[in-house]
């Protein structure tokens, strides 16, 4: 199955993409060659732009602490699971910890990284960071395999406490929904919400179906239109039937 999400509120969104920008680094930090270095730097870089919002930690904050509380309201149900509940609570409380402790502006110790933030610059620029614009670059990028990742983990480690609260979030937020099996006829497809609501919006297709959702979404009615896949020119709509999977995910 093939799983594509639609995010309906700009928080949700940023976490989202936080949870991408937080895997790439992590897969490139991984890897020992000089090219995944760079990327793996290129891609903090993006972090630090999407985390920089001053509101970010204060969100996660409030809504772990809104989910401890709706924790906590099922201790003693003979139905969950006490130790599950304990566990999932000190997850939370963990994560919350960590979240108050850090201290000043996300990434700002990055920004005071005059080395980082020249490297920054430069690699907004097509071809910005050859070794004639950049030569400490250049020998930072010919150093240990092992130094590189040292680096780079030092620089990711300060901000791993956002990951850990978005990574709960949205673990959260994508199993409060409940899956629906829908077909669409001739490729479209429309669902009125009837006074439900939703914070984002997962849809799965077979991993053969020639087809891809374009979705949109409004406070009344979520409206899908699938789309044959098209390399060289503007996507265009199937006339066929899709069967695919619905989950809509409210806090």
């Amino acid at each position: 199955m093939i799983t594509y999400e639609y995010p309906l509120s700009e928080r949700v969104r940023t976490l989202l993409r936080l949870e991408d920008l937080f895997d790439k680094v992590t897969h490139f930090a991984a890897a020992e060659g000089a090219l995944e270095h760079h990327v793996a730097l290129v891609t903090l870089f993006e972090i630090l732009e999407v985390a920089g919002r001053a509101e970010l930690k204060f969100d996660l904050v409030q809504e772990l602490e809104r989910q401890r509380q709706i924790l906590l309201s099922f201790r003693n149900n003979p139905e969950i699971s006490e130790d599950a509940l304990s566990g999932a609570l000190y997850e939370i409380e963990q994560a919350s910890t960590l979240l108050l402790a850090m201290h000043g502006k996300i990434g700002h110790y990055l920004r005071e990284n005059e080395w980082l933030m020249t490297i920054k610059n430069r690699a907004a620029i097509p071809g910005g960071v050859c070794e004639f614009d950049l030569p400490g670059y250049h020998y930072w990028r010919h150093r240990d395999s092992a130094l590189r990742q040292q680096d780079i983990q030092g620089w990711i480690a300060p901000m791993l406490p956002i990951r850990s609260g978005l990574a709960i979030v949205l673990r959260l937020l994508r199993a409060s929904g409940r899956s629906e099996q829908q077909t669409a006829q001739r490729g479209i497809f429309q669902l009125m919400l009837g006074g439900r609501s939703a914070q984002l919006i997962r849809l799965k297709t077979g991993q053969g179906e020639p087809c891809l959702p374009e979705i949109s979404a409004g406070k009344f009615a979520v409206n899908i239109r699938f789309l044959r896949p098209d390399m060289d020119q503007r996507p265009r709509q199937i006339d066929s039937t899709v069967h695919f999977e619905l989950t809509l995910c409210n806090l």
